[in-house]
């Protein structure tokens, strides 16, 4: 929105280059959000939180049904991706929230697996639920630029 008031321009190039392949850019970052996570547990062995797995039962799907739109085309499942990673980002924001302030959610989740624990800190910012963040974010991006209707005059 921002770069559409700002820059009409460079947000029409925008759309026009990714016009027709949101559903691959999607795939590409649901795919490689889905990889990290399965690394994350199952690599470095960090148990996932409650909201982690609320997060995990958006972005998988996400990852299916984008490549699968993207193989075939098919540009109907974009209300569907919008939707899923819409959830997954305002789960996301909480979990960020809560990891960020942890008194907020002081003893809502498991005691022995709290949301509030930091398994990763990279460069000090960089957490699981902020990584989750910008991943359901590109989604968005992705699903929401691309648009083959004409722009209004």
């Amino acid at each position: 929105m921002v770069l559409r008031v700002a820059s009409p321009e460079r947000f029409r190039a925008t759309r026009e280059a990714v016009a027709g392949s949101g559903a691959a850019l999607g795939a590409l970052v649901a795919g490689g959000a889905t990889a990290g996570s399965l690394w994350f547990s199952e690599g470095a062995h960090f148990p996932p939180c409650q909201l982690c797995w609320y997060q995990r039962i958006a972005m998988y799907p996400l990852a299916v049904l984008l490549t699968i739109a993207a193989v075939r085309h098919d540009r109907g499942i974009r209300p569907y991706g919008i939707a899923l990673a819409g959830l997954g980002l305002a789960v996301s924001a909480w979990h960020n929230v809560i990891e960020t302030f942890p008194t907020i959610h002081a003893g809502g989740c498991d005691p022995t697996n709290p949301c509030t624990i930091r398994w990763v800190e990279g460069l000090g910012f960089w957490t699981i639920p902020r990584m989750a963040a910008v991943c359901f974010t590109l989604v968005l991006a992705a699903l929401l630029l691309d648009r083959t209707e004409p722009e209004p005059a």
